[in-house]
Formats: structure tokens, C-alpha cells, sequence
């Protein structure tokens, strides 16, 4: 996952922590909003074509290729004239291209944040244009540039995947993957592999760390492994981890996204341990499906795919919704998860990239 340089970021810290402090007096003025009015309280029906328009962070990666195409296709069977843009990991695109969006007349914007510190700012140009906000996958707050201890009733309304059902679906399968395998917990050790400053990466290890303490029958060891959230980042962290740790036989790897597990599961085997040695449970399944792709045995056992499609077709959907039929928006929506492995993936719809 990239990341907007320290610079970018702090610039757009710097101005949404001075409209926070704004917001934050009307918020306690009124006392009033709730997640709808925060998506567009003072939005009116559109009686004619509605249009909308969706930006995206990291436009150019698999998965939300995915889901801009899931919305391209929902938008074509309602009808509503659908604008995709691409912010990259430019947080300060997105207050231009939100400014774009309400210059040229669109009902109701979409976004996908590279940095939730311009949630505030994003925020405050809807309200003022009346124009329809809605987030899909990652949370920003209207009130300040972190999500994770912004008052819930800040949060704009978001479409996406729960963090704490991801999170269990993984530790649950990897529970099953362990009792399967028989192995002895004490020579056995799980590994939790995130960004650990990125909270909803937090919420899915800690889920799935629960999951598999629940499931698993025996007490493994757990060992937390801080990474950037990149295959290379986690291979080069797991390496270390597993050279410092050289009486454990068996390793059970999850992480954040299928970037960790990969990494996790490329280190296990450098050092030489055989794929029947080695549990890996992705999130995603954009990668794990190319260690099922090839003919070697490999330790990536499972993996839980979500599917962008999935998000962008509902997040149109739920637009649509609001403008049309003056519908409330949910405080949150969440699409389905599928686990797949080597003999259900390509059913299942996935696609490596």
C-alpha cells in the first residue's frame, strides 16, 4: 500500500486540523448530526440524470481496478453518468478533484482517501455545494484528520469490508489449517504481520488472532511483526523474526492484506522451510492466487478474497439511492468475503495481479 510522502501529509494535516478546529465548535453548536447529514443531510432529489463521481486512491492496483469497475457497470445498468478518477497517493488531488467534481455539476461524490487527514476539508466542500459524500473502504471524519478517534456520529458514511470479520475469517481458517496439520503448539508459532500504525489493519490481525485462540485448540505463541505493508517489507521483517527464533519448526502467518502473507511465506521458505511446514492465510487473494497458479507446492493455504466489484457496484448503488429516492445513507455497508484456496479460486472470481 503506498503511502503519501511525510511532506504531502503534514500539509494536509496542518489544514484539516485548522478547519477541525471549526467544525468541531458547529458540531457542538448543534449537537445534531448524524452519519447520514454528515453524507449530505441537505442534499435534495435529482429528478433527471444523475451524476456521479467516484475517486480513488491507488487507481492502478488490482483491486480497485476491480472496483471501479463494479461501479462502472452498476452506473450503466441505473443509468447515471459515472466519472472514475485516479488520485494515486496524492492527498492533495483529492480536495482539487472534489472541487472538480462539484464545478462540474456532479450530485454526489465518492471517495477513497489516500490520507484521511483531508477528511475535514473534503467534508466541508460538500456541505457547502450540497452534493451527496459518500466513502468506500477506508474511513475519514468530518471533524478531524483521524478516523479512529473521531466521534461516531463524524463519520461519513462508508461502503466496504469489515475489519473484525475479515480479520476472524482468516484466524478461523487458520485455526482449521492447524488442527489439520497436528501440529505440537510448542514448537509452533503464529505470526501477525501489519503497518501498526494503520488502524483498520490493527482491527483484521487482531480479529484474526482471537479467531485462531478460539478455534485452535492449543495455546501457540504469537509474535507481532511491525511491517510497511509491502511484500518486501514483511519478507525482510519475517526473516529476521524467523532467524531469532530457530527452535520453531511450524509457522502460521497472517497480516493485513496478502502483501504480509506473501512476504511471510517467501521468508519461511529461503530459510528452508518446506511448504508443509508453513501456513500462510492471505487477505485479498490478488496474490495468493499466483502461488496457486504455479506447479510447486506452496505454504499459502488460504486466503480471503474481497472483491472491489463488489464495493464500487454497491457504493453507486447506495448513491443512487439517496439521490434518487432520497434513501438515508447507512453509517456503513458491507459488501461480501470468500475464502478460496488452490482448488476454488478461479470459481470463485478471482484475479491475480
Amino acid at each position: 500500500m503506498r503511502i503519501a510522502s511525510p511532506r504531502r501529509r503534514s500539509a494536509a494535516a496542518a489544514a484539516a486540523l485548522a478547519l477541525a478546529t471549526v467544525l468541531g465548535a458547529a458540531g457542538c453548536s448543534t449537537g445534531k448530526s448524524d452519519s447520514g447529514a454528515v453524507g449530505g443531510g441537505e442534499v435534495a432529489k435529482v429528478d433527471g440524470k444523475i451524476s456521479i463521481t467516484y475517486l480513488q486512491k491507488q487507481g492502478d492496483q488490482e483491486y480497485f481496478v476491480g472496483e471501479a469497475a463494479g461501479a462502472k457497470a452498476k452506473a450503466a445498468e441505473l443509468g447515471v453518468d459515472l466519472k472514475v478518477v485516479n488520485l494515486g497517493s496524492d492527498a492533495n488531488k483529492t480536495v482539487s478533484e472534489v472541487q472538480s467534481a462539484i464545478a462540474q455539476k456532479s450530485n454526489g461524490v465518492i471517495v477513497v482517501v489516500p490520507d484521511p487527514a483531508v477528511g475535514p476539508q473534503v467534508v466541508q466542500l460538500a456541505k457547502d455545494a450540497k452534493v451527496a459524500l459518500l466513502t468506500s473502504d477506508d474511513q475519514i471524519c468530518a471533524t478531524g484528520p483521524d478516523p479512529a478517534s473521531c466521534p461516531k456520529e463524524q463519520l461519513v458514511p462508508r461502503i466496504g469490508f469489515s475489519g473484525q470479520q475479515m480479520g476472524g475469517e482468516v484466524g478461523k481458517r487458520a485455526a482449521e489449517e492447524f488442527k489439520k496439520a497436528g501440529w505440537s503448539a510448542a514448537d509452533t508459532r503464529t505470526i501477525g504481520a501489519w503497518k501498526q500504525d494503520v488502524t483498520v489493519c490493527g482491527d483484521r490481525v487482531k480479529a484474526a488472532q482471537q479467531a485462531f485462540a478460539d478455534g485452535g485448540g492449543a495455546d501457540v505463541k504469537n509474535i507481532d511483526v511491525a511491517t510497511d505493508n509491502t511484500p518486501t517489507g514483511a519478507q525482510d521483517k519475517i526473516a529476521a523474526t524467523v532467524t531469532a527464533n530457530p527452535g520453531v519448526k511450524h509457522w502460521v502467518v497472517w497480516g493485513c492484506n496478502d502483501e504480509n502473507v506473501q512476504g511471510g511465506v517467501t521468508a519461511l521458505a529461503n530459510a528452508g522451510f518446506k511448504a508443509d511446514n508453513v501456513i500462510g492465510v492471505g487477505l485479498g487473494a490478488y496474490l495468493a492466487c499466483k502461488d496457486w497458479s504455479g506447479s510447486e507446492p506452496s505454504g499459502m493455504k488460504a486466503a480471503l478474497f474481497i472483491n472491489g466489484k463488489d464495493v464500487g457496484a454497491l457504493a453507486v448503488q447506495t448513491m443512487y439511492d439517496r439521490l434518487k429516492s432520497d434513501k438515508a445513507f447507512p453509517a456503513e455497508a458491507f459488501a461480501p468475503t470468500t475464502m478460496v484456496d488452490a482448488s476454488s479460486w478461479k470459481t470463485a472470481g478471482v484475479t491475480c495481479s
